[in-house]
C-alpha cells in the first residue's frame, strides 16, 4: 500500500508540474499566441457571433499587444519573468516527489498560492478594467491547481502515517 500511495503522489505531482510548466510557457510568446488565435474571433466567426463581448476584448488585447510591442517591447520582458516564476516554482515539487512527508509544506505552500489566485483576480482585474468572464477564467487556474494539490496532501498524510514511514 505505502509504494501505491508514492506512486499516486508521484503521478500527481508531475500532473502538477508539467501544467504549472506548460502554463508559464504560454507567456513567452503573448503576440504569436494572439497573431495565431485572431482569426477565430472575427465577426463571421461562431465565437464573434456568439460572445460579441469576448470577440471585443480579444480584439482589444490583440491590438494592445501588438501596439505595445511595436513600441515598448522591453514591457513584455515582465512577462518573461512571469514565465520563469512558473517554472521556478514548478522546480519547488521536486522536493515532495523525493520525500513527500518531509516536503508537504510545498503542497501546502501550492494550495495556499492558488487560493491566492482569486484575491489577485478579482482585485487588479477590477482595477484594470478586466472583464469579469475573464476573471473567472483566471480563478479557474486557482481550482483546477488546487484539487491535485489537495489530493496529494491527503495522500501523504495516509503516507505519514503508514507503517513502513514510521
Amino acid at each position: 500500500m505505502y509504494n501505491k500511495i508514492k506512486t499516486r503522489i508521484r503521478i500527481f505531482l508531475w500532473i502538477f508540474i508539467v501544467s504549472l510548466i506548460i502554463s508559464g510557457l504560454t507567456a513567452f510568446p503573448i503576440q504569436t499566441e494572439l497573431i495565431f488565435f485572431h482569426p477565430f474571433w472575427q465577426s463571421d466567426t461562431f465565437v464573434g457571433q456568439s460572445y460579441p463581448g469576448l470577440a471585443h476584448f480579444l480584439e482589444n488585447i490583440f491590438i494592445a499587444v501588438t501596439e505595445t510591442n511595436k513600441k515598448y517591447p522591453q514591457i513584455f520582458y515582465g512577462t518573461d519573468w512571469l514565465a520563469f516564476a512558473h517554472i521556478v516554482i514548478a522546480t519547488a515539487f521536486i522536493g515532495p516527489l523525493r520525500n513527500p512527508v518531509r516536503n508537504i509544506w510545498v503542497v501546502e505552500f501550492g494550495m495556499i498560492a492558488c487560493v491566492m489566485v482569486f484575491p489577485l483576480a478579482w482585485i487588479c482585474g477590477h482595477i484594470r478594467g478586466i472583464p469579469v468572464y475573464w476573471r473567472l477564467i483566471d480563478c479557474s487556474f486557482g481550482i483546477i491547481g488546487i484539487i491535485p494539490l489537495w489530493y496529494v496532501r491527503k495522500l501523504i498524510l495516509r503516507l505519514e502515517i503508514s507503517p513502513i514511514n514510521n
